[in-house]
């Protein structure tokens, strides 16, 4: 089940808890993708404190939000790129994406398999996909003061095999959210000192959150199975005749 657009809102926009996993999210991608001039972005869910860095070079940047979370104009002090779009129906060409993030799309989405079908088809020859998903094994999993407290937490593993049986394939993983989830003083003064010294762990062991760049795979084309070819001989079946025409004939 989809989160209110405007408890995402309050949560990256008003809340101090929610402002620092903003730049903790937001730092960790850009250290995958750090520019995007001339390319179409395009983010589903609640991606889009995340994208604002894109809006200069980007040749489009577009941000998706499926109906049962609700949609709210974004950026701000800026013309409307915001488009509230059924959750596995989007108002998109197919194959025109370079870049799709997905924040708070996936792990709360009631059709998992269909929305990785459309992530597949909007992406264009070599696009890249990041999915942003709640650590199962983290902290931030566990609080539901935050929304990574809902919808189906992964392990990166659990992750992994779902997009490579829609045809993505996992290039590179990095976590994020190594901060514990508290507003308390004492842990937000201690924030940069954990998001620093959580980038040198594996992914499984901490942080609140994981990040998987993806590649859509393009060959062999979707939906077509290799089939093994048999040789087959004009003379088959004659060498041994079935032993009831044998009988017959001998009779």
């Amino acid at each position: 089940m989809h989160l209110d657009v405007q408890d995402l809102r309050n949560f990256y926009y008003r809340s101090t808890l929610g402002r620092a996993a903003q730049k903790s999210l937001r730092n960790r991608m850009l250290g995958l993708w750090p520019e995007a001039k001339g390319q179409t972005v395009v983010g589903f869910g609640f991606a889009a404190p995340l994208l604002r860095p894109y809006l200069a070079d980007a040749r489009r940047v577009m941000t998706l939000m499926p109906a049962p979370q609700g949609v709210m104009p974004w950026p701000a002090g800026m013309p409307n790129t915001s488009v509230l779009t059924e959750e596995t129906i989007w108002p998109l060409e197919t194959g025109h994406v370079d870049k799709l993030v997905l924040l708070h799309g996936l792990e709360t989405s009631e059709r998992p398999s269909d929305l990785l079908e459309e992530c597949w088809r909007v992406l264009g020859p070599g696009g890249k996909a990041l999915f942003i998903v709640p650590n199962r094994a983290g902290l931030w999993a566990r609080r539901d003061r935050t929304p990574f407290g809902y919808g189906r937490p992964y392990s990166p593993g659990q992750l992994d095999a779902q997009l490579r049986k829609h045809q993505f394939i996992p290039e590179r993983q990095v976590g994020a959210l190594y901060q514990v989830p508290s507003q308390q003083r004492i842990w937000m003064k201690s924030a940069g000192l954990f998001e620093r010294f959580g980038r040198h762990t594996p992914t499984i062991l901490a942080g609140g959150a994981f990040m998987v760049e993806a590649t859509k795979q393009v060959y062999p084309p979707k939906g077509r199975t290799q089939r093994q070819r048999k040789r087959v001989s004009v003379l088959d079946g004659l060498t041994e005749p079935a032993v009831g025409s044998a009988r017959k004939l001998g009779t």
